[in-house]
């Protein structure tokens, strides 16, 4: 398997919409307003697998001090693959030089992150108003 990464804004609706699906996340009910949300990250780095969509990291900075990572996927088929990881990795190289990189990890999920150097805090808890379910 030949998996290629880069740092890409623009996505099919379809594209989007299968891989947010595969995953189960329910965002992935609204690809038009993917499309439109990845030109809007700062950093965007995806993984294609012969140039099949498989994996993505989203963040966003403020330009100087804090980075926040709002998506990471990656399609079940590919999972074990290390894709998170490089994609993790790819995100913490770009933002070295920032003082914080933020993640919100579902509890399932926070393990892997966990294992990418992330720290739960002791004294912060997530909060939401949100339309979606999952």
């Amino acid at each position: 398997m030949n998996v290629a990464f880069a740092e890409e804004h623009d996505f099919t609706s379809a594209e989007l919409e299968r891989l947010f699906l595969s995953v189960g996340w329910s965002s992935g009910h609204f690809p038009e307003k993917l499309v439109l949300a990845m030109r809007g990250f700062s950093t965007v780095v995806c993984a294609r697998a012969d140039g099949k969509l498989v994996g993505l990291i989203c963040a966003m900075d403020d330009g100087v001090m804090n980075a926040y990572v709002h998506y990471l996927l990656v399609d079940p088929a590919f999972q074990g693959e290390a894709i998170g990881r490089t994609l993790v990795a790819r995100v913490k190289e770009k933002y070295a030089d920032f003082l914080r990189i933020a993640v919100i990890a579902y509890n399932d999920e926070r393990q892997f992150y966990e294992n990418c150097g992330f720290v739960k805090s002791a004294d912060a808890s997530p909060m939401f108003i949100t339309s979606l379910w999952t």
